[in-house]
């Protein structure tokens, strides 16, 4: 069955970095989309970033200059590298694909910014 595992959160200062990283199985990893969301606490879940099969990417504008996506069709596995971190990017960050119209969660990982 298809399994995303999340990992790489944690606790940084506001301006720190951190890569976050999503394995992925039991799917032909380089033939899917693969998406970075997130959800604060009493917020809706909200895109971040994406990254198509053929590496296309696009970003949610509060992240865009500041975050990352790639993958490495290799390991299946999808990073997401955060730059610049603010006290607003603190969320619970899930990874997510998407095969014939349904959605695939991983169980999502801490990122929290102090200022």
């Amino acid at each position: 069955q298809v399994q995303l595992v999340e990992s790489g959160g944690g606790l940084v200062q506001a301006g720190g970095s951190l890569r976050l990283s999503c394995a992925a199985s039991g799917i032909t990893f380089s033939r899917n989309a693969m998406g970075w969301y997130r959800q604060a606490p009493g917020k809706q879940r909200e895109f971040v970033a994406r990254i198509s099969s053929a590496g296309t990417t696009n970003y949610a504008d509060s992240v865009k200059g500041r975050f990352t996506i790639s993958r490495d069709n290799a390991k299946n596995t999808v990073y997401l590298q955060m730059n610049s971190l603010k006290p607003e990017d603190t969320a619970v960050y899930y990874c997510n694909t998407r095969i014939s119209m349904f959605d695939y969660w991983g169980q999502g990982t801490q990122v929290t910014v102090s200022s």
